[in-house]
């Protein structure tokens, strides 16, 4: 009998400290039954008590944050949905910033084939390290080379009410630094050296976009309107 249980990064206790592996990198103190608190307070220490509870002969798969067709978030499909629109895109933080993702269509036949081969171990079922320029060039160019991307630092998004990583007024995958410095800069050759492979940013973009169109997918994050007057107020602050 083989046992999979898909787990989560956020187990972890430490997201400022980059280049952390899923062997080494210190977890959540596990929640205790009778604690009370919000789901998302326990979230990742409910996830250490189960990864606990399930045991060492198991194929744990610590999933990072996933994306591509049918994500029921709206997150990662802003994206596309923007940059087929091309023009001057507002991107956040700087073209250097780390991302990290996995198609979850890569993390499901991921999964199968670990239970195929009967692997067992804990790993991080997340995609390469990118930089967000190149993941926003790569996938601007599948979907509309017009588009110009103009950086935008933290402090003015926000002074601006530009919030971050998910929700309405926010530019998903855009989270805080220092402080999330690792989130999205795990190691992941385990997981690699153990058949996970991952598919061109521009595949996942493109195959998200014909899923938006098709189905009317949701999409979350800045409205047209909202990124042009912070665009507008950015270059405005440039001039004077």
């Amino acid at each position: 009998m083989h046992w999979t249980f898909v787990s989560t990064v956020s187990v972890y206790a430490d997201n400022g400290t980059p280049g952390q592996r899923a062997d080494t990198a210190p977890l959540r103190e596990p929640v205790a039954e009778d604690v009370e608190h919000s789901t998302d307070a326990i979230y990742g220490a409910a996830k250490v008590a189960c990864e606990q509870a399930v045991g060492n002969d198991a194929f744990i798969c610590r999933a990072g944050l996933i994306v591509g067709p049918e994500d029921p978030t709206g997150r990662f499909a802003y994206w596309p949905a923007r940059l087929v629109r091309g023009g001057e895109v507002l991107a956040p933080g700087s073209p250097d910033d780390a991302v990290q993702f996995i198609d979850v269509r890569d993390l499901a036949q991921w999964i199968v084939h670990a239970a195929e081969i009967g692997l067992t171990g804990i790993f991080d079922g997340i995609g390469p390290i990118r930089t967000r320029g190149e993941l926003l060039a790569e996938c601007a160019g599948a979907l509309n080379p017009s588009c110009k991307f103009t950086w935008i630092d933290r402090a003015f998004l926000d002074a601006h009410d530009v919030r971050r990583w998910a929700g309405p007024r926010s530019l998903p995958m855009w989270l805080p630094l220092p402080d999330f410095a690792g989130f999205m800069t795990r190691d992941t050759s385990p997981a690699r050296e153990a058949g996970l492979i991952s598919r061109p940013p521009s595949v996942t973009a493109r195959d998200t976009r014909s899923w938006l169109r098709t189905s009317n997918g949701p999409v979350v994050g800045l409205t047209e309107d909202e990124e042009k007057a912070v665009l507008a107020a950015w270059h405005a602050n440039k001039a004077s």
